[in-house]
């Protein structure tokens, strides 16, 4: 079992209409053995598990070993610029799958990949203001 120290939010940036396996195609094309995400949430709100939890997957450079990754399909607008292009749906199954990892790995920190590395815009929102609001409901 692998120690859990962070739960990385990315988005894919790409257009909230990305496949699952056009995400693949593109690991593979960075020639990933793994995938950078463990699960991707679709723009109808549908969870998507890539990898399982036991292994690393590439989701954020220097921290994967020790951390779980999870993106919603999206992130940019139609120019290519980041955008937070979270479906309700999206964000429902998000919040709840946040949720549940933090309650299997209490010690983890929630955090946006760009919280570790100010050159990404990933994942188009600000996680931390997001989960205060969880915290006031």
């Amino acid at each position: 079992m692998r120690t859990i120290n962070n739960i990385f939010v990315h988005c894919t940036a790409t257009q909230p209409s990305a496949t699952i396996e056009a995400l693949r195609n593109g690991f593979r094309a960075r020639g990933w053995h793994a995938p950078g995400y463990h699960y991707v949430i679709e723009a109808d709100g549908t969870l998507r598990r890539l990898w399982a939890e036991e292994h690393v997957a590439n989701g954020v450079r220097g921290y994967n070993q020790h951390a779980i990754h999870v993106a919603y399909i999206g992130g940019i607008d139609t120019e290519g610029r980041p955008k937070d292009t979270r479906t309700c749906a999206q964000r429902t199954t998000l919040e709840a799958l946040l949720r549940l990892l933090h309650w299997h790995y209490p010690t983890a920190r929630i955090r946006g990949h760009r919280e570790v590395n100010p050159n990404k815009a990933c994942p188009s929102y600000d996680v931390q203001s997001e989960r205060q609001n969880w915290e006031e409901d």
